[in-house]
Formats: C-alpha cells, structure tokens, sequence
C-alpha cells in the first residue's frame, strides 16, 4: 500500500529525532583496520583473478588444452573451462 506525503515526512521527521537523540557509546567503536586489510585483500584477489583470466586466454590461443589448465589451477579440465572459457567483455 502506498504511503501519503504525510506518512513519509512523519518518518523522516521520527528518524531525525532519533538521530538527534542518539548518544554514542564506547562498544560502538570499531578498529577501521581490519575493514581496510579485508577490502585491500578483496581487490588483490580481483586483480589476480584478472591476471588469471588473461593468462587462461593466451594458454588457450597457444594450443593448452583445458585439462591442463585445469591442472595447473588445481581443478579439472571441465570445471577450467566452464569457469573461464566463456567469452569475457573486452
């Protein structure tokens, strides 16, 4: 059911209360450190899936079979293949 005008601005005006009423507490801290090391080890791991993909491609148009590859990635042939071998965008 679709909210009215009203029922909207009485929402916001109900959280800005409650924003201004909130009273910080020591527990809510948190060490940034381990959030920023954790999105640090999110884009590595992109980056290097990346440079796998690439690296799949030029196996592949230097006559690498799947299985190998797959060998190489600790895996099987098929499961290389339906990991990396579908066109990628440019």
């Amino acid at each position: 059911m679709p909210r009215s005008v009203d029922d909207i601005v009485k929402h916001g005006d109900e959280l800005a209360e409650r924003f201004e009423q909130y009273e910080p507490h020591d527990e809510d801290e948190r060490d940034p450190g381990s959030f920023i090391a954790l999105r640090g080890a999110v884009i590595d791991r992109a980056r290097a899936e990346e440079a796998i993909q690439t690296a799949v491609v030029q196996a592949r148009k230097d006559g690498y079979s799947w299985r190998a590859i797959g060998s190489l990635l600790g895996t099987s042939g098929e499961a290389a293949r339906q990991r990396y071998g579908a066109e990628q965008p440019a």
